[in-house]
Parts: C-alpha cells; structure tokens; sequence
C-alpha cells in the first residue's frame, strides 16, 4: 500500500492531530493483509488507537481474529471510525477515552477492558506527542512533563495497572521511534522518551521473561496526524525525504510488525526492537 509521493503542504493547529482532516489520508486499511487467525480469542489494549499506527495495528488485529480496546485522549470521529474500520474486519472494538498520561486512567482502562472482554492478552503501549523547539532554553517545565507523561510515564501506568491480569504467553509492544538512536535536534523531549521506551522495554523483557515477551517497534517516519500538528506547512512537504525511500511509510506498512511480535512467529522474540524505518537507521 505504500505512496510513492511525500505529501502536501498542510498543518494542523493542535495536538492531537485529526486523521480526518488530512490530505491524502493515511493508508490504514491493510487491504492486502493476509490473514490467518494468527490472534484468534485475543484482547488486545492499543493506545493511540484511534489513528496512524493504532488505527492500522487495530484493523490487523482484528483480520487476525482478536478483539480490541483502543484508547485515546478525544479525538472521537476518528476513534469512531476506527471502529467502524475494526468491525468491518470482523472485529469488536471498545473506545475509551482519556488521559493516559494520568495514572488513575490507566487504571480504569484495565478495568472498563476486562469488564467487556474478561482478559488482556496483548498489550500495545502506542499513544505519543511531541513539539518542536528551536532552542532547549524553549522547552517550559510544563511542556517537558507533559511529553514525559504522554510518551513514557503512561507505558509504566499500563503495564503496572494490566500485568496481574496478563496470562503466561501475553505480549506487550511498545512504540519508540528512529529517533531514539538518532536524536533530533528539534524533538528533544520526544527524542528522549523515546530513548528512555526502548530501555524500559529491555528491561521489562527482563523482568517477566519468559512468561510475557515485550518487545518494541521504532518506525522511521510515517504519515499520521502527529505530522502535520508537530510540523510548518514546508516541513510537512519535505517528510519522509531523509530516507532511502525518499517518502514516508504509510501505517499499514507498520502494522504487520505489531502482528509479527503479538503472534507465535516471535516466539523467540524478547527485549528486541525492530526497525521500518525506510533506511534511515542501521544500528539497534
């Protein structure tokens, strides 16, 4: 499903961005998904599921026979039709919607998925922000706790609030990004939780190996409603352009990683990250 163009010339006045309001819309649907029940009876959390990655991880999953809950702060006509996309599928999905950033949301999101579905299985610690700085003296105390909050703080809150009721042979999988072994001189903050995702998910391998895998995806750059609500008009234009493919990924070129890792096929998989990031990183 890939484009063979970077986008057009837009921007979007705040966080979080609405895929309904971009041009072209990101490529979702997975419509040449092979699927083979690889998720058949799984329950699957995924934050910022309402759109980009979260969007098209969702509608896999759902191809591959589980059922999700998709989290996400308010952008509600894009969670709906998420979930028109879900259970179009042939899936069901469950909308919750808040702060992630909040311990005791996390808390109820465990709560309201069990309640609903009777178990957790996979768990995808997805939901991200990020600003642009010119200058680190730019960067408020306010808005540095925020993206901590948002992009890191949030993956401790869910794992601590949904472990105890993830069975052997549960998975989790966290977002991070090329980024994290790249830097970005004007995504600091972002920059930096995405660093502290990778070790966290190192860790946490460590610590419920081999009952529970964790593992992590850090795409390169992708074409979701994060990009034009981060980015000027010129630099949304230009995306995707320092890569090897010389354009962005489209989600659904994401998503089949997020069912690799939550499937049988990595079985031997834990505490790894893998990288779809059109070539612009070779170092893990």
């Amino acid at each position: 499903m890939a484009s063979d163009k970077k986008p057009p010339a837009q921007a979007q006045e705040r966080q979080p961005g609405r895929e309904y309001k971009m041009e072209p819309p990101p490529k979702s649907k997975v419509r040449d998904y092979k699927a083979a029940d690889k998720l058949k009876g799984k329950v699957a959390i995924i934050t910022g599921g309402d759109s980009g990655i979260g969007r098209s991880v969702s509608i896999a999953y759902a191809k591959e026979g589980a059922k999700v809950a998709i989290v996400y702060l308010e952008e509600h006509t894009d969670a709906k039709e998420t979930q028109r996309l879900v259970e179009e599928a042939g899936g069901e999905c469950l909308r919750i919607s808040g702060d992630i950033g909040q311990s005791r949301f996390n808390e109820e999101v465990v709560k309201k998925v069990l309640e609903r579905f009777g178990q957790i299985d996979i768990l995808v610690n997805n939901a991200a922000e990020q600003h642009e700085y010119e200058k680190i003296t730019d960067i408020t105390d306010d808005q540095l706790l925020r993206t901590f909050q948002t992009n890191i703080f949030s993956f401790f809150y869910l794992v601590r609030a949904a472990i105890e009721h993830m069975k052997p042979g549960s998975t989790i999988i966290n977002t991070t990004s090329v980024v994290a072994y790249q830097g970005h001189k004007q995504l600091i903050p972002y920059s930096a939780t995405k660093g502290a995702i990778v070790t966290f998910t190192r860790s946490l391998a460590r610590v419920l190996g081999p009952e529970i895998r964790v593992n992590a995806v850090a795409p390169g750059p992708v074409w979701t409603p994060l990009i034009p609500a981060s980015f000027s008009e010129e630099k949304v234009e230009q995306f995707g352009g320092n890569t090897l493919m010389d354009r962005p990924a489209e989600p659904d070129e994401i998503a089949p990683c997020y069912v690799f890792l939550a499937s049988e096929d990595s079985s031997y998989m834990t505490g790894q990250v893998l990288h779809p990031n059109g070539g612009m990183a070779f170092s893990s």
